[in-house]
């Protein structure tokens, strides 16, 4: 079964899904990547509950590392490119080659690219750290504006 509950960020209000196991999504709200069927709204599911104190720490600039756990749904590949995501420091982001060679693939850049573009845990599983190779910030689903304010907040995009 399937839970979802919403949070008003400082950058817009995100959608929470879980199930039991663990989050299965979080979305800005121009994310298109959200499904149409989020499940049965609770606002006081333990898991929901935890992702959105981690969430008001990590805004508050308290929290490095999220802890509440995951259970994303996608291909063994995009399972290996999602893990390799959280392997990113915060405060630290790398290029999609380098994501590639980290999953020990490198011929497989355009590949991680998609399994990043289809992460559905935004923020939590931090695909926002990925940057273009020429330093450039490159697409993001919740906005190339959203991405930036992520990457200011953790102190690599200087005030």
């Amino acid at each position: 079964m399937k839970f979802y509950t919403y949070y008003q960020s400082p950058l817009g209000e995100l959608t929470i899904q879980t199930s039991d196991e663990g989050i299965l999504g979080v979305w800005f709200e121009q994310q298109t990547t959200q499904p149409q069927d989020l499940g049965i709204q609770n606002d006081q599911h333990p898991l929901l509950l935890k992702a959105i104190q981690e969430f008001r720490a990590y805004f508050a600039g308290e929290l490095t590392s999220f802890t509440v756990p995951i259970a994303a749904i996608g291909t063994v590949f995009q399972q290996q490119v999602w893990q390799a995501l959280t392997e990113i420091p915060y405060g630290e982001t790398c290029y999609y080659q380098e994501l590639a060679d980290n999953i020990e693939n490198p011929k497989a850049v355009r590949a991680v690219g998609m399994a990043n573009g289809k992460n559905p845990i935004s923020i939590i599983v931090p695909c926002h750290r990925v940057i273009g190779k020429n330093g450039k910030l490159t697409g993001y689903a919740g906005g190339v504006d959203t991405k930036a304010a992520l990457l200011k907040l953790e102190g690599v995009i200087e005030s």
